[in-house]
């Protein structure tokens, strides 16, 4: 539908966010409506130009290159000759002096504590509670119900509760107990109670012998009566585990200690995403994404649905109660710290015209709200706190050098000077997943050393950037082997270098990428110990159950004694990550490999663009070629479309090819959702919105801006609304 506008000064403002703006964020803060539009309308006035500029100077530099990379064909393999250009042009710049990061009021789940980070689509209300709840998971039922334990022998986790797997269950959530929380003579197998003695936890065993913790400092808290606690309180490696006791309950009545679970602090932080995981093309759609943070940072957001027939409520958790050894009370935080996500600088929105009459940028429409949202959490308009320590924490994706950063912290510090908060609440974690961020990424830090909180790498973007910025190159190679290349290997030292170098640890995040495969949990479990051993203090998860499971990882592996091995290592090459992964010779694929390489990134994109188009659905589950479940958001979808582009635009395949690729990749992708009662059919007329965008994305990809999706997403998800 299209938007009905209201005037506030030279602003035209959807009516819908109007009313949500008077109706339901300011209530509550001492902010009117006429100082809220008119500051948001100097904001605009002063950084749109800006916005504009940055944006033009993308679009040259890119033209810059794609010139050079034609009249100096191979000429890229010398990196000094290809250095010295880049430096020419700006897109490679000096590196100055050491300095380190100087950000102050930095909450303990991202200065201090490692563990794994969720990123979910606040549009959708039950995903953003989930998420935020996911602070404490159930490590047994985390065990029970995925690949953790095998289904052998018997143990199958179909149909009601199977007890020899609840028993696999129980001996592996006791075997982590006894790794990370050792007991001096025994097994936690051997525990039959467990006593608070004074400031002691006594631990008595089924021979009638006494035992203690190995290290007694590991001990921080219960609750219940001290002779009988209903939960004992653990702490390793800056992280909690809560040993439940029931005995009356189903499984505890089986334990002779009365355990009934193992709670283990899971998702430390969460960032609540209106970027890459949503669809929000008008003000309608934004409306229901700041309505879903506003109900976060007020803690009165919940969501009724239905699971397994009977009607369910989601609301926050509240926070966990406890009595310390020395018999005080005090409490933990029942939730994720939770960090927000805004969009980048490319995109405009409908939901405000400016008085010419264009879509403001929504990157500058994001700052505004979402900050001012977060006052009520600042002010304490909530029975639940997000930071304590007095910040708000923004994510910013797609940022294109040091000159974008610094427009980020300016803008930052407008709004706050506009909604009377003090300078440099508002932190900023950069996404380092734009080749020229990656190659100035110290710079970038640089110039937001004083609100800096987060840097990360991304695969998926930074590929999807990587082959963009080089299309006229040569052909890249194929997906499947990007993940070997020197470039990709290189930044991701790079970028975790560059944080340490700049007094990260125990000050930041530094964040490792997505595991995208949320069915593949024992996979996920050996292979994921690669995060904190590369020095990442948070690593994304793809659900609740990963973080539970993922967490283990940070007891078996403390990061920051990793992190100060790393920071004595040499600096990754900067010339790696300059070498452009094109293919040698092309002579060496044969028809059918080209073929396989066209109908894997097809499916995909289809498989994701039908939902982001049809139903307005940015992140989900989406199976893949092999019907393997991947979390799919707009990064996948970039890297797809971005290297069928590249293989059109070097005559790798034809456009006809890519076309009927698409076509029957449709059939598929309509048989795999044939199950949903919402779901529209591509084929077989192939004349609908979410089909043409698919192919637009791959055979219109070199001309899109950075590669972006987003331009045709919006442009078709807005017809298809309308």
């Amino acid at each position: 539908m299209k938007d009905k506008y209201i005037t506030k000064g030279s602003l035209s403002v959807s009516t819908d966010l109007e009313s949500f703006l008077r109706l339901e964020v300011l209530p509550g803060l001492d902010i009117t409506e006429e100082h809220f539009w008119s500051s948001l309308e100097n904001i605009i006035d002063e950084f749109g130009p800006k916005n504009k500029a940055l944006l033009e100077t993308r679009e040259l530099m890119q033209q810059q290159i794609d010139e050079w990379h034609l009249t100096n064909s191979g000429k890229e393999k010398n990196l000094s000759t290809y250095k010295k250009f880049l430096n020419e042009i700006g897109y490679l710049l000096e590196e100055g002096d050491d300095f380190k990061i100087t950000t102050k009021n930095v909450d303990p789940e991202i200065s201090s504590i490692a563990g794994p980070q969720l990123v979910v689509p606040v549009m959708n209300a039950r995903f953003a509670l989930n998420a935020a709840n996911a602070r404490w998971g159930s490590l047994y039922d985390a065990l029970y119900g995925t690949d953790m334990i095998p289904e052998d022998g018997g143990a199958s986790r179909a149909g009601a509760y199977n007890p020899l797997r609840g028993d696999k269950v129980i001996a592996f959530a006791k075997e982590f107990l006894d790794e990370n929380f050792s007991l001096t003579n025994s097994s936690f197998s051997d525990v039959t109670s467990f006593i608070i003695e004074g400031s002691k936890l006594v631990i008595k065993l089924k021979n009638g012998d006494i035992d203690s913790l190995k290290n007694i400092h590991q001990f921080k808290g219960f609750y219940g009566d001290a002779d009988m606690p209903s939960g004992i309180l653990l702490k390793n490696n800056n992280l909690h585990a809560e040993i439940q006791i029931d005995h009356a309950h189903s499984v505890g009545a089986t334990d002779p200690a009365g355990i009934k679970d193992v709670l283990l602090e899971s998702a430390i932080t969460t960032i609540q995403d209106c970027e890459d995981s949503v669809a929000a093309v008008d003000g309608e759609d934004k409306v229901t994404v700041y309505r879903n943070w506003l109900g976060l940072m007020k803690g009165d957001l919940q969501e009724t649905f239905l699971k397994g027939g009977k009607e369910m409520t989601r609301t926050l958790n509240p926070d966990r109660e406890y009595t310390s050894p020395d018999g005080s009370s005090f409490e933990l935080s029942g939730r994720s710290l939770m960090l927000v996500r805004n969009v980048g600088h490319l995109m405009t929105n409908p939901a405000i015209l400016d008085r010419s009459g264009n879509e403001v940028p929504e990157g500058i429409l994001d700052a505004m709200f979402t900050i001012c949202i977060a006052i009520h959490d600042l002010n304490g308009n909530s029975n639940v706190k997000n930071s304590r320590s007095g910040s708000i924490y923004i994510v910013k994706p797609k940022m294109h050098g040091p000159d974008e950063v610094q427009f980020t912290c300016d803008l930052f510090s407008a709004v706050e000077r506009s909604l009377n908060l003090d300078q440099l609440t508002v932190k900023v974690g950069i996404m380092d997943e734009e080749r020229r961020t990656t190659v100035n990424l110290k710079e970038c830090i640089r110039v937001a050393k004083e609100r800096v909180i987060f840097i990360n790498t991304g695969f998926l973007d930074r590929t999807g950037d990587e082959i963009h910025t080089s299309m006229e190159a040569g052909p890249m190679i194929p997906k499947a082997d990007m993940k070997q290349q020197p470039w990709i290997l290189a930044y991701e030292d790079w970028n975790v270098d560059s944080g340490l170098e700049s007094g990260f640890r125990g000050n930041a995040q530094i964040g490792k990428g997505m595991w995208p495969m949320p069915d593949e949990m024992l996979n996920m479990y050996k292979t994921k110990t690669m995060h904190p051993k590369a020095g990442a203090n948070c690593a994304w998860v793809p659900s609740p159950t990963g973080a539970t499971l993922h967490v283990m990882h940070y007891h078996q592996i403390l990061v920051s004694d990793e992190q100060k091995k790393l920071i004595e290592r040499p600096k990754a090459s900067l010339d790696d990550i300059l070498t452009i992964p094109v293919m040698d010779n092309i002579d060496h694929l044969s028809a059918a490999d080209i073929q396989r390489e066209l109908d894997n990134n097809a499916q995909g994109i289809l498989g994701y663009v039908v939902r982001w188009v049809d139903q307005g659905v940015g992140c989900s589950k989406v199976p893949d070629i092999n019907n393997v479940g991947l979390m799919e958001d707009r990064a996948t979808c970039r890297i797809s479309s971005q290297h069928i582009a590249n293989w059109l635009h070097h005559s790798v395949c034809s456009e006809e090819q890519v076309v009927e690729t698409m076509k029957r990749m449709a059939l598929i992708v309509d048989q795999q959702n044939s199950g949903d009662p919402g779901y529209l059919p591509m084929g077989p007329s192939y004349d609908g919105l979410a089909f043409k965008a698919a192919c637009d994305l791959a055979i219109k990809g070199r001309v899109q801006p950075s590669g972006y999706t987003e331009p045709i997403l919006h442009e078709m998800r807005l017809r298809f609304k309308a």
